[in-house]
């Protein structure tokens, strides 16, 4: 059995080391650097949580009290949604300024803030609660068929079923499909507790009633 001498031996180091060192180096020190990228990275978006947080804390308390100052309520949801466009808080800042508009007769302007959050929500609940709103707004504004198709493509989460199905059939109650409306209704009811169905959401199937009778 051979054996190389210790020049031998050095001369294959040196020639692996040409092939492989170099290459297993850069693969180390960049495995390391996706490693402090991937820690700073984390670092940069817990420290932009934490601003959105704060700017929508803020956003809170102007808006919560008996007579908001809306100028600054809108002012500081807009930054919001500048400095942490598609983060939850800014889309509940959107929420916010959807509720302004309404409440001040901008329904276009409405309806333009709730947009935003169909097309992108941040997560599951935030887009539903967005699509059920925008879809009350384009009643408002007479599109109720362009609302009903805006419901049927929502994300069917379980716990807004109920919200969902009433709505549905107040539309459908508007477009004069009343059978539909009923069934709705019922999907409504059977989705709440036997205390809660006992409330609007039966008087409105007492109405279609009346109507048949």
């Amino acid at each position: 059995m051979s054996t190389h001498s210790e020049e031998e031996q050095i001369a294959l180091v040196k020639d692996w080391w040409q092939r492989n060192g170099k290459p297993l180096l850069t693969g180390g020190v960049l495995a390391l650097a996706g490693i402090f990228g991937w820690q700073a990275w984390q670092k940069h978006e817990a420290a932009n949580a934490a601003a959105a947080g704060s700017a929508f804390q803020q956003l809170l308390e102007l808006a919560l009290v008996p007579e908001p100052d809306t100028a600054k309520v809108v002012d500081l949801a807009n930054r919001l949604n500048k400095d942490h466009g598609g983060s939850i808080q800014a889309q509940y800042a959107s929420l916010l300024l959807a509720k302004l508009a309404v409440d001040g007769g901008r329904l276009e302007e409405a309806a333009e803030a709730l947009q935003g959050i169909v097309k992108k929500p941040a997560d599951a609940a935030t887009g539903e609660i967005a699509q059920q709103r925008l879809a009350r707004v384009l009643a408002a504004q007479g599109k109720a068929e362009e609302a009903l198709k805006l419901l049927d493509g929502a994300p069917k989460a379980k716990q807004f079923e109920a919200l969902r199905e009433e709505l549905r059939g107040d539309l459908l109650v508007r477009l004069g499909r009343r059978d539909e409306a009923r069934a709705a209704y019922e999907k409504a009811k059977s989705a709440q507790s036997e205390e809660a169905a006992q409330g609007t959401l039966q008087m409105k199937l007492d109405d279609l009633s009346e109507g048949d009778a």
